[in-house]
Parts: structure tokens; sequence; C-alpha cells
């Protein structure tokens, strides 16, 4: 009866929620890793001169971390309104499709 009267969504349960977490967990450090790689082998030169980076090499790993997660939430979206036209088209019928 909960999912009637709360919220419209079923209650998860403790594995599920720790399956979920889990399955965030790799997504976060999947694309951390795909970050600092892509990253470090524009911006970072092979052959280390100084201790620190420097102005240059800072400047373009904010610029390529800005890029990274710029065109990542332009995926994200784009494959979310595919999904949302396909469940939406799935069993609308609407005007089209009779």
């Amino acid at each position: 009866m909960s999912f009637l009267f709360g919220g419209g969504r079923p209650q998860l349960s403790s594995a599920q929620k720790i399956e979920a977490a889990e399955t965030e967990l790799e997504l976060v450090s999947d694309m951390f890793n795909r970050l600092s790689q892509s990253c470090l082998k524009k911006c970072i030169p092979a052959d280390y001169r100084e201790p620190d980076l420097n102005k240059a090499e800072s400047v373009c790993i904010d610029r390529c971390v800005a890029k990274f997660f710029e065109v990542n939430m332009k995926v994200s979206e784009k494959m979310q309104g595919e999904a949302a036209g396909r469940q939406g088209a799935g069993g609308a019928g609407g005007m089209f499709g009779m």
C-alpha cells in the first residue's frame, strides 16, 4: 500500500540500496580515472621538470576538466532524452502511432 500512498515509488531494500551505491561508486571511479588519464596525457609532459605545476599546465588542466564535464553533461542529457523518447513512444500510441 505504500506504493499507492507513498509518493509513487516502491521502497528499495537494503541490498538494492547497497547495489545501487556500489554501481554509482564504480561509475564515478571510472569517470575520474578517464578524466585523470585524458587530462594528464594532454597537459603534463612526460618528463617532469618541476615538482609543481607551472601556470600553463594548471590552466590546461582546468580547461580540460571543464570541457570533460561539459561533454559528459551533454552526452548524459542526450542519452536521457533518447531514453525518455523510447519510453514515451513505446506505449503512447498518439496521433501517428496508431
